[in-house]
């Protein structure tokens, strides 16, 4: 994915990093620029005082470019277009340093004219300009090797131009290239480390994601703020629809088919269910052996959550062929049981935490997934009032449910069979 000494592989990767890299640069962008212009204000202020009139106006004009170049630039960093045009820091480079090169031949003239020692020279160092350009650029190897050729180019036309001894011009060069090399190294490793750098933070970031993903499928999002808050998590829910889906005959099963099978029919069942879920704006949550536990109207709003329960039910027991086709027996088949009332939730315990329900609400449920015929749903009195899709049940059969007592029951149409009978369930 990653190349440390050019560009990254993924285009998409190479471009969040040039982004990254020109905003945390931006400050000290802005920074160089005010510091010129204030070297250039500097130079503008004293060379009146030093130089004479004609020296004087060349070097004002030069450096009233300079300063409105330098202006301009500061100006543009703050435009929000600016990170994607890193041309902008090129084309204001070259200027300046252009600019100062000029100035610099203006003010060695007139020192030579003066015979003045140039052991130590009063004039303005272009190594600036390049170190700012080698900090600017990184990351855009190419695109500091081109701004530093046309810096050289600059530079060799004034050398040139006005000094065509050959020590002195090849000493020069040897101190324009040994300057320059210098600033390549700078540049290629504040990109290497910048580039390091950003593909640890993008790894971090995936693993944060990967992480923040695992732990909101596990708990509800405002449990998990609560959880970082070191906050109690407990909420109750007045009207909640749960929902108990059992695979029918699964110790006999179990005995009949191999192990790696058996996990790949639950995995069958659990994944079909997850996405019915999802679909229908359930809840899931959690499995019990080969028992699947959901909820409606409690952490995800339902406008009516008897009818999302159904919905969600239906959508599971249509799975039973394809799940009967896994196993490779026609005995495989699913009972479901809903209840709707009253729930408490939250997170108890400080390990394998996960958001928990309970109360008679889910008791009940429980009890009525035993009492609900192979491939159909039985639903409580109280679901019954709730649902709008009463037509799809058969009439109200008082049934004895273990631990409850007498219970109405009202059973839907098994897969692919008419509405019916249910019997006693102890």
């Amino acid at each position: 994915m990653k190349q440390f000494h050019g560009r990254f592989d993924d285009a998409a990767t190479e471009t969040r990093y040039q982004l990254a890299a020109r905003r945390y640069r931006l400050p000290f962008v802005r920074v160089y620029g005010v510091l010129f212009m204030l070297v250039a204000l500097a130079y503008s202020i004293a060379n009146p005082l030093l130089l004479e009139p004609g020296a004087n106006a060349r070097t004002a004009v030069l450096l009233g470019l300079a300063l409105l170049i330098g202006g301009a630039y500061v100006a543009a960093s703050f435009w929000d277009k600016y990170l994607e045009f890193p041309a902008i820091d090129f084309a204001a480079l070259v200027a300046l340093s252009l600019l100062v090169g000029k100035v610099n031949i203006v003010l060695f003239d007139f020192l030579m004219e003066q015979q003045a020692q140039l052991h130590t020279v009063a004039a303005i160092n272009r190594l600036a300009v390049t170190a700012f350009a080698a900090v600017v650029l990184a990351g855009r190897p190419r695109l500091f090797a081109a701004w530093l050729g046309c810096d050289l180019l600059g530079w060799m036309g004034q050398v040139l131009s006005g000094d065509r001894h050959v020590p002195s011009v090849t000493y020069a060069l040897l101190s324009y290239v040994s300057g320059a090399a210098v600033m390549v190294a700078i540049n290629l490793a504040i990109g290497m480390t910048s580039r390091r750098a950003f593909a640890l933070t993008e790894a971090l970031e995936v693993e944060r994601a990967r992480n923040e993903a695992l732990v909101h499928n596990m708990l509800p999002a405002a449990a998990v703020e609560r959880i970082r808050d070191g906050r109690l998590v407990a909420d109750a829910y007045a009207d909640a629809s749960v929902i108990f889906i059992d695979m029918v005959g699964f110790s006999s099963l179990a005995k009949r088919i191999s192990p790696g099978h058996l996990v790949e029919l639950l995995n069958a069942f659990f994944n079909h269910a997850d996405r019915c879920a999802a679909a229908a704006g359930v809840e899931k949550v959690k499995t019990v052996g080969d028992a699947y536990l959901a909820i409606a109207g409690a952490n995800q709003p339902s406008v009516n959550s008897a009818d999302a329960a159904l919905a969600f039910a239906r959508a599971v027991l249509e799975g039973i062929p394809e799940l009967r086709r896994v196993a490779g027996v026609e005995e495989v088949s699913l009972r479901v049981g809903i209840h709707s009332g009253p729930v408490v939730g939250g997170v108890i315990g400080a390990t394998r935490m996960a958001y928990d329900f309970w109360g008679e609400t889910v008791n009940m449920a429980a009890r009525l997934e035993g009492a609900a015929a192979p491939g159909s749903i039985a639903i409580s009195e109280s679901t019954w009032l709730r649902t709008s899709e009463r037509a799809t049940f058969g009439p109200p059969l008082a049934v004895t449910l273990k631990g409850v007592g007498e219970t109405l029951v009202f059973q839907s149409a098994a897969v692919g069979k008419p509405l019916a009978v249910l019997p006693d369930a102890a």
